[in-house]
């Protein structure tokens, strides 16, 4: 190739700078050796390799300086200052387009928004969308403070799902939504306010002020899940604090209190001292490192019931049982002890205490108690005998078993209680009692504790639970009154029981512990009147829709049925203040609550119309139907607000259930894994109590985000990573540059999302490289179709072979990737992409491609044959990265340098205008044998090479192009196989071609003697095909000064002495004798396509009657050359009697004429020689010069209805005799006369005319 033209192309075009033609167009065109391959970021096939052929150990921009050829390498010596002659830059076929290598995301991916919003593009394709419906239904974010990591790892999941559905001609309806309520927000809008200012706030003003805060969060994470590409109603959210969704939401509570499931009852709920208000299980987080106080502590028994027969009268008075507990604040409110009736338990003297109990490596860190300590007599204690040597090593002391007995001898013993004196039941507990840790026996508060309050229930038990709201010990604690319960109230408790001598051992215990999750404070199990759902009337019509369920992954499923088989009824009231309430009316005396159908109807038609505000602004009776308001005065409103998880749980009715589009059930749930206890499970009960039915067909679940490291994100740790950062870019060189959204998109598709995934500044680098190679290969594909019109396809059965592994390759990529889509395995996408779009297809098919695209011609048939493929490759693209990589697939489709017409007729004007693409089975049908060979020849190929490099490292080639080949293959078949593809009779199947050298030759046999003569071998071996000897010596002939094959044919043109067959064919440009008119010129390909000519006789026809029989047209003054003709899609009415003939005479200069697609109809004849009965065409009437292009293009249309006539166009052209005629275009309007002389006429195209 010419050098200064490349080095021109490189600075001045868009495709390439200067920098980048000495490293892309050398580098990229090259392939490395095995040993300088670098590791790929995806690991492991992602297809059979009968389906994706990839060069072994190579990548994309390999710097092997083995590959370097021609073309290429003229462009890194042109970058490197080297002059080198342009005689045949004109010749060469650059590649070109407006979309650049850098994609600008923090700049361009704005303006392809505003493409999309300005055009309504989302809008318009569901419109469009003849298909049924998807409902993939938001989740809800917390509408407190900016979005994280974990938002956009979601949202993104979604917007995937959503945009490849919207391929797949579904209608799309995607709400997203934000939950308003709750204390996080309460909280801020207390925090913003000074002390003075707080003391003044009213419960109206306090929700006024919350309702603003949610929605201006609203806006601004609004804002950041825009630019992070995703696609929704934003004009159309739902927010929880809305008066239609809470109308909803309340009518779901009064279903399930009509059907019996919500209930008031007091019982120990998670209670947070820090928040004043009771807790669901999904608002606690259970930190690491949380210590609690333990104490061993002992209960003197002081009786046992007459049917244990005297069993432990022996050891009275000084027999006690022995507990162990972590929440020893919750003592004064003991009731009972519980024991499991099948454990065997001992009554064990303390015989021997350690001298030192302080030095004992057993009790370091401990507190030992009194009673232990002084040299008063030991008590007897009661513990589960199993567990003796444990307590011997914690307490320091040696225990002699004195008696053995099942723990259902121990029911209805009676001890003292420790703080109050009364005696209190030991009872039988249930399998929460074991021998893992503690003694075996367990204090037993009903009112601090799940377990113990169900036992408590079964006994009959007191539910004390003697703590305030904000966590301190209330009168009814007696001494400990107004501590503390998790501090000083604590401790005190403790001390009492050391000082009456009932303290054993206190020490020290790391276990999870509940923490509000929004305060970070810890929480406490505290008995409250409070409004409960049970779910034990509907449980196991929820396991049952569980089942019937598609959980991804699989194990979630185990997940959610263990926490709706185990969970307890759901506590749904908190006390705060912004929040939907419970529409509960409580009689003034009784305080029995008032809750019927007309009462929650009323209300909700109130809240529908003006907002849960309502129910604080106006009156009791207001607020009660009429049927009640004569009793108004007898009952008052409650102050109880619903839990948040409640007001998310019902989504489904106050969405799916009324939004037009929408459908219940919702086809996907999408959301963190811990959503498990949270809305997924919120949902489904709220669901299954009212409707029967789960309000999901499936449900996907992800993990959490944690640092490069796996560490948990922390502002301490300064390890966060910010999203918006990531796209925009930070202010301090810390933050990193701004990669773009689709970047971040790539990231999410590249992690396994079903567990924990990692971020940070490396892998962001890497998604960033990735990304930049991927737009490499999409604007390789753009820039070498900038001549492309799709009427220039060729046809799948005239393919060369190469082209059609190629397109069996797409189309098995095309397939894998949508099963991956289906089943929502984005990171095998990922790999997916990377390996064939990045991989296999830059360093095979498009580093063969290059030489027919370059040199090969730019209308030649391997050039066309090419693009064919390359335009397949482009469309198909855009299409399987749009989902992940929207701004990217839109980015090509704007730089298109075609128009892609879809099957309605209309032009796709956006990448979201296009379907997926449709299964090609005549793309799949390529025989097994040739899909086997083609993956023994890409397995050949790489063998080749490796003896090209070491014969380049030996110094006897640069190029590969300086390279012959020499291929023996033992097997018959193999051998002929190869013989057939070095003797191709099409070009681009030619093996010289496909291992880029200038030429191959297949060895019938081979001796010792030929071995001996070629210095570079190899041998390679496949079960298949046997054995292939390789050699390689240096290439014949000499160096074509076009395209730098090596050809014994250079040299043997005396127009052009430096050119082989090919280049020379290509070029063509020798001077001819004058024509009529006196001028010299050529005609070469020249194309007529979809010519529309109805009734017009001859309408087609190349003149040679200057030709004299005696003599070669090429010989005679008024000869011309015409060569390479196409005429295809030539339709017509043709009245005419001539027929079709080329013959000139004794001598044919009509070359290489191709008919395609003629369609006469009724013809008699329609292309001929002769000339068009001397019918001469009025300039001035019937031709026009509508346009003039780009140099060496150019368009004629005609504006009248005759024929086209090139016999005197030219004589209008200012600039004859420097239009070259190999881009001529001729578009001819529709003929409708009845009968019209007309011809396209190529007499006279050269008069005048004279191209170099």
């Amino acid at each position: 190739m010419d050098a200064p033209s490349l080095l021109k192309f490189a600075a001045s075009s868009t495709l390439l700078t200067a920098g980048e033609a000495k490293l892309a167009f050398s580098a990229s065109s090259r392939l490395v050796s095995p040993r300088k391959a670098k590791r790929s970021l995806c690991l492991g096939p992602v297809l059979p390799s009968r389906f994706c052929s990839t060069d072994a150990g190579q990548t994309l921009g390999s710097s092997s300086k083995r590959r370097a050829r021609g073309p290429v390498m003229a462009a890194k010596k042109a970058a490197e200052g080297r002059k080198e002659e342009g005689k045949y830059k004109h010749t060469i076929e650059l590649p070109k387009t407006t979309f650049g290598l850098r994609a600008n995301s923090v700049v361009r991916e704005p303006e392809i928004q505003k493409l999309w919003e300005e055009n309504q593009v989302f809008k318009r394709v569901v419109e469009r969308n003849t298909g049924g419906s998807f409902v993939l239904h938001d989740g809800p974010p917390y509408a407190n403070g900016n979005l994280h990591m974990g938002h956009a790892l979601n949202k993104i999941l979604k917007d995937i799902i959503n945009k490849y559905k919207l391929l797949q001609n579904h209608k799309i309806h995607f709400v997203p939504g934000w939950d308003c309520h709750g204390l996080p927000i309460e909280l801020k809008v207390l925090q913003s306010m000074d002390r003075d200012a707080r003391k003044e706030l009213t419960t109206l003003r306090l929700r006024e002020k919350a309702a603003e805060f949610a929605k201006e969060t609203v806006k601004i994470q609004m804002k950041s899940f825009k630019r992070f590409g995703v696609w929704a109603d934003w004009e159309n959210p739902y927010l929880t604090l809305s008066p239609e969704y809470e109308a909803a939401q309340i009518e779901v509570f009064g279903q399930m209190a009509m059907q019996g499931y919500i209930y008031r009852g007091r019982k120990p709920v998670h209670w947070s001292p820090s928040s004043r208000t009771a807790l669901a299980e999904a608002e606690l987080e259970y930190p690491e490192g949380h210590t609690s106080r333990s104490i061993y502590a002992i209960f003197k028994v002081v009786s046992a019931p007459q049917a244990s027969d005297g069993l432990l009268e022996e050891f009275f008075p000084d027999l006690c049982v022995a507990i162990w507990t972590t929440t020893p604040w919750t003592i004064p409110a003991n009731a009972a002890v519980a024991v499991n009736p099948e454990l065997l338990y001992a009554v064990a003297e303390v015989q021997s205490i350690l001298e030192d109990t302080s030095s004992a490596p057993s009790v370091k860190n401990k507190n030992i108690g009194r009673v232990l300590k002084n040299g008063e007599r030991k008590p007897f204690l009661i513990v589960a005998s199993e567990l003796i040597p444990t307590l011997e090593s914690k307490w320091g002391v040696k225990l002699l078993i004195r008696k053995t007995f099942l723990g259902s001898a121990l029911e209805n013993c009676r001890y003292i209680h420790p703080v109050d004196g009364k005696e209190c039941p030991v009872v039988i507990g249930g399998d929460y009692i074991n021998t893992e840790s503690g003694t075996g026996l367990v204090h037993t508060a009903p009112g601090h504790g799940q377990e113990d309050y169900i036992t408590g229930l079964k006994y009959g038990l007191p539910i004390l639970s003697p703590v305030s709201d904000d966590g301190k010990f209330t009168e009814e604690a007696g001494r400990f009154s107004g501590l503390d319960v998790l501090g000083a109230g604590n401790v005190a408790v403790v001390e009492y029981l050391d000082e009456h001598s009932l303290l054993l051992v206190e020490e020290p215990y790391k276990h999870k512990y509940p923490y509000d999750w929004r305060t970070k404070k810890p929480t406490i199990f505290r008995a409250t009147e409070q409004w409960f759902a049970s779910v034990d009337g509907f449980r196991q019509n929820a396991m049952d829709a569980i089942s019937r369920v598609t959980w991804i992954p699989s194990q979630a499923e185990n997940r959610i049925v263990a926490m709706t088989s185990s969970r307890s009824d759901w506590c749904i009231s908190r006390q705060r203040n912004w929040g939907v309430p419970i529409p509960v009316f409580y009689h003034v005396h009784s305080k029995e609550p008032l809750i019927t159908e007309e009462t929650i109807a009323h209300v909700k038609a109130i809240v529908s119309n003006t907002g849960s505000d309502a129910w604080w602004y106006m009156s009791t009776e207001e607020l009660l139907p009429e049927k009640y308001r004569s009793k108004a005065s007898d009952y008052q409103k409650g102050t109880d607000t619903m839990d948040v998880w409640f007001d998310s749980g019902s989504s489904w009715a106050a969405v799916l259930g009324k939004r037009e589009g929408l459908s219940f059930p919702a086809d996907v749930y999408l959301e963190g894994t811990d959503q498990h206890r949270g809305w997924f499970q919120s949902s489904l009960l709220t669901s299954i109590a009212t409707t029967g039915k789960a309000p999901y067909s499936c449900v996907i679940t992800h993990g959490f985000v944690l640092d490069e490291k796996g560490s948990k994100m922390s502002k301490s740790l300064g390890n966060v990573v910010d999203p918006d950062i990531v796209i925009a870019g930070g202010k301090g060189s810390k933050d990193g540059p701004g990669y773009g959204a689709d970047v971040l998109r790539l990231w999410v598709s590249s992690v396994d999302y079903t567990v924990d995934v990692l971020i940070g500044p490396q892998i962001l680098r890497q998604m960033s490289d990735i990304y930049r190679k991927l737009r490499g290969t999409l604007r390789f594909l753009l820039s070498n179709l900038h001549d492309w019109k799709p009427e220039n396809a060729v046809s799948y059965d005239d393919l060369p072979k190469i082209d059609q592994h190629a397109l069996f390759q797409l189309e098995n990529v095309v397939s894998s990737i949508k099963d991956n889509y289906e089943s929502y395995q984005f990171y095998k996408i990922f790999q997916t992409i990377q390996r064939f779009a990045i991989v296999d297809l830059s360093n095979f098919y498009f580093d063969v491609a290059k030489d027919r695209l370059y040199v090969g011609g730019s209308t030649s048939f391997t050039r066309r044959s090419c693009q064919t493929v390359l335009a397949e490759h482009l469309l198909s693209s855009v299409r399987i990265i749009a989902p992940i990589l929207p701004h990217l697939a839109e980015d090509v489709w704007q730089n298109l340098p075609f128009e892609h017409v879809m099957e309605d007729g209309s032009v796709a004007r956006f990448a979201f205008e296009l379907k997926w693409p449709a299964v090609n089975e005549k793309w799949l049908a390529m025989p097994m044998k040739d899909v086997d060979f083609w993956r023994t020849i890409l397995e050949l190929r790489s063998e080749v090479n490796k003896v090209l490099e070491n014969a380049r490292i030996g110094k006897l080639i640069g190029s590969s192009l300086e390279a012959k080949v020499y291929l023996h293959a033992t097997n018959a078949a193999t051998l002929l196989k190869l013989q057939e593809m070095s003797k191709a009779a099409n070009d681009a199947d030619q093996l010289h071609r496909i291992f880029i050298t200038s030429q191959v030759e297949i060895l019938d046999s081979l001796n010792d003697e030929m071995v001996a003569e070629i210095p570079y071998s190899a041998q390679h071996s496949d079960d298949k095909v046997s054995k292939i000897w390789i050699g390689v010596a240096r290439a014949d002939g000499n160096k074509c000064e076009r395209c730098w094959n090596y050809s014994s044919q250079v040299g043997s043109f005396p127009e052009h002495p430096t050119l082989c067959a090919r280049c020379f064919d290509v070029v063509d440009i020798q001077p001819l004798p004058a024509v009529a008119g006196g001028g010299k010129g050529y005609a070469r390909h020249i194309r007529f396509r979809n010519v529309d000519m109805k009734n017009v006789q001859n309408p087609i026809f190349i003149d040679q009657n200057y030709c004299d029989s005696e003599k070669p047209c090429y010989e005679q003054k008024s000869a011309m050359l015409v060569s390479d003709v196409t005429y295809k899609n030539i339709k017509g009415t043709i009245a005419s009697d001539t027929k079709i003939d080329f013959k000139c005479s004794k001598s044919v200069p009509c070359q290489e004429i191709t008919l395609e697609d003629i369609n006469l109809v009724k013809a008699d004849g329609g292309i001929t020689k002769s000339p068009c009965s001397n019918v001469e065409v009025n300039d001035k009437e019937t031709t026009t010069l509508y346009k003039f292009l780009k140099s060496k293009k150019m368009s004629f249309f005609m504006m009248a209805s005759s024929g086209i006539s090139l016999s005197s166009l030219w004589t209008k052209m200012d600039n004859r005799g420097k239009i070259c005629t190999d881009h001529l275009t001729f578009e001819n309007r529709e003929n409708n006369t009845e009968s019209f002389w007309g011809c396209i006429n190529l007499s006279a195209f050269f008069e005048g005319l004279y191209c170099r």
